[in-house]
Order: structure tokens, then C-alpha cells, then sequence
């Protein structure tokens, strides 16, 4: 079943001047071009990938890497890293606070998402979702071995995998519980012997003066308005991103002792607003 986080306090909407609607356009436009530009153009290039290689995808993650590090300078937002990209096998877990996280995640590292089965029936960003290689879970028991199993020979394959153990996203103010149910692909037929499991902290700051939940989009807010509250900004705040040092799956007993320290160690990784980012 799938879970959504709300909160009855939600940030008024900003109202729009001419001058925001113009750098709405401006900026709209140069992100179209260079997500869907790019976007067909890695299509192309996995019709030869594929079937040279399968599941391994040695060329076009980093046409994802490149999309994702050149949208925050179109948007103007400022992004900064703290630590190192693992280069072990194994996966990622991260806190989720907003649409622009398939950015942040992307920009610093190669990664594949694994994203509920309705992300994948999105206009535009379920587009994006299946033509990076984005693994949709099916939130029924019935699944479960099949999905597992579909995990394990991406893992196999060398694929990092990034997903979000909180099941949904938040204000970006706070850590949600972890669930541990991904967790547990980790400890099939060995696995856990040769995976690593990298956390994650990534804190949005608001532009000057604006509501600290500025960049969060979560519950039932509607994705285009958000969207364009983010491209009219007259000043942007930044993002910044805590990779914490990776950890051997077979150094915990099971999925729930190893989603608790993840949980813990991502939320005390948080960087509140306000804090300090370098100049643009």
C-alpha cells in the first residue's frame, strides 16, 4: 500500500508578477531543452548500449549526471556536497523532500531510482523516470518476490540503486521513519557479503526571506504551480548534499537494524536553514 505524508500547514502560494513570469519562461524553457534534449538523445544511445551490455549501463548515466549538474545553474540554485560518492556496489538511501531530489541525487554521482509504479504514469517526470532506468515498485505483497528479484540482478549488474526508505516525501524539515522493507533485496542469496549501502542527507535552503519549506512539494500539493513558484523565484536559495561514509550490509544482522542506523545517521547529516552557501 502506498503511503503519502501531509501536514495541514502548508505554505501559502506565492502570487506571480509579470517579472516572475518571465523568469518562470526563461528558465521553464531552458530546462525543457536540456532534460528532454538530452533525454532523446540517451534513447539513442541505449539502443546501442543495450544490447552490447544489458542491464550494465557504462555511457548514458552520465548524460544524467550532466542534466542534472547544469539544471541548478538554469535554475540559479547553489549546490553544494559534503564527503564522497561511494564507488562500492551496493546502493544508496537518502531522505526526500521534492521533485528537484532526481537533480540533487543525480548531479554528484551515477545512480539509478527505484520510484513507486505510479511515478512511472507522470507526464514528464515519468518520462524522465523510465528513460534513466528507474525501477517501479508495485507497493503489494504479491510483488514482492518478483521486485526482489529484479533488484538483485540490477545489484548484480553493477547498478547503483537509490531509493527513498521514507516511502514518500516531506517538508524537508524532518526525517520520516525509515521502512525496511527495500532493505531486505540486500540480504538475498549473498549479497549482503558484497553490497554496501551508502546514506544520505540533502537540506534545502530557502531563497532569502522565503518560507524554509520553500523547495519541499509533498502530500497533495499540485506539481505545477509548485513548479512555477521554484522557476519565478527572483533570488534562489541552494541545496546541499551529505554523503555519509558507506556501510557493509553484512555488518548488520538484518534490514531493520540496518535501515535504523541509516535513518539515524541521515537525519543527524540535516543542514537546517539557515546555512552558510558559497556565492553563485
Amino acid at each position: 500500500m502506498s503511503y503519502t505524508w501531509t501536514s495541514d500547514d502548508v505554505p501559502a502560494p506565492v502570487p506571480l508578477t509579470p517579472a516572475g513570469r518571465l523568469r518562470a519562461a526563461v528558465r521553464g524553457a531552458g530546462l525543457i531543452v536540456l532534460t528532454f534534449g538530452c533525454l532523446g538523445l540517451l534513447l539513442a544511445l541505449r539502443l546501442v548500449e543495450r544490447p552490447l551490455f544489458g542491464l550494465s549501463r557504462p555511457w548514458t548515466p552520465w548524460i544524467t549526471q550532466f542534466v542534472s549538474r547544469n539544471a541548478f545553474r538554469v535554475l540559479g540554485m547553489r549546490y553544494r556536497t559534503e564527503g564522497t560518492p561511494m564507488a562500492l556496489p551496493g546502493a544508496v538511501v537518502s531522505n526526500h523532500a521534492s521533485w528537484l531530489d532526481i537533480y540533487t541525487l543525480n548531479a554528484s554521482q551515477r545512480i539509478y531510482y527505484v520510484a513507486k509504479t505510479e511515478i512511472g504514469a507522470w507526464p514528464g517526470i515519468g518520462w524522465l523516470a523510465k528513460g534513466t532506468g528507474s525501477m517501479f515498485i508495485n507497493r503489494d505483497p504479491r510483488e514482492a518476490r518478483r521486485q526482489t528479484a529484479e533488484m538483485e540482478a540490477r545489484l548484480r549488474a553493477g547498478q547503483k540503486m537509490m531509493f527513498f526508505p521514507e516511502g514518500t516525501s516531506s517538508d524537508g524539515l524532518r526525517v520520516l521513519p525509515f521502512r525496511s522493507t527495500l532493505f531486505a533485496a540486500f540480504y538475498a542469496h549473498g549479497l549482503a557479503e558484497i553490497l554496501h549501502v551508502q546514506p544520505v542527507s540533502v537540506t534545502y535552503h530557502a531563497p532569502p526571506g522565503a518560507d524554509p519549506r520553500f523547495y519541499a512539494w509533498w502530500g497533495d500539493m499540485p506539481f505545477g504551480p509548485h513548479l512555477l513558484q521554484v522557476l519565478a523565484a527572483p533570488r534562489q536559495g541552494g541545496v546541499t548534499v551529505v554523503f555519509h561514509p558507506p556501510v557493509r550490509v553484512a555488518d548488520f544482522p538484518d534490514r531493520k537494524a540496518l535501515a535504523a542506523h541509516c535513518e539515524a545517521v541521515v537525519r543527524a547529516g540535516m543542514r537546517p536553514s539557515p546555512s552558510p552557501l558559497p556565492a553563485p
